[in-house]
């Protein structure tokens, strides 16, 4: 489930937190700075931060042959690629 998916499914239930003033006022001006009230950037926030826990411990069980297979393509040298030479001789704008 994305946090876009979640922002436009009807919203059914609450919670409610509590927070200081200075809690608030961040999260308002980082809001106001992306152009939405308070309570859609926390939900986009609670669920973007929500979503990437669960998939952190997510479990994928594969063949013996599918992990083999999966290692010795992760171990090979990249193929060479022009795009990637190229990247590299670019001066990085920040140095």
């Amino acid at each position: 489930m994305s946090s876009s998916s979640v922002s436009r499914a009807p919203r059914d239930s609450s919670m409610n937190i509590r927070l200081n003033h200075r809690q608030r006022d961040a999260i308002d001006r980082a809001a106001s700075y992306l152009g939405k009230n308070r309570s859609d950037f926390v939900l986009e926030i609670a669920c973007r931060e929500a979503e990437q826990v669960l998939l952190d411990r997510a479990y994928i069980a594969v063949g013996e042959e599918t992990f083999t297979n999966l290692c010795q393509l992760l171990d090979a040298p990249p193929e060479p690629a022009e795009g990637l030479r190229k990247l590299m001789r670019v001066k990085a704008p920040w140095a």
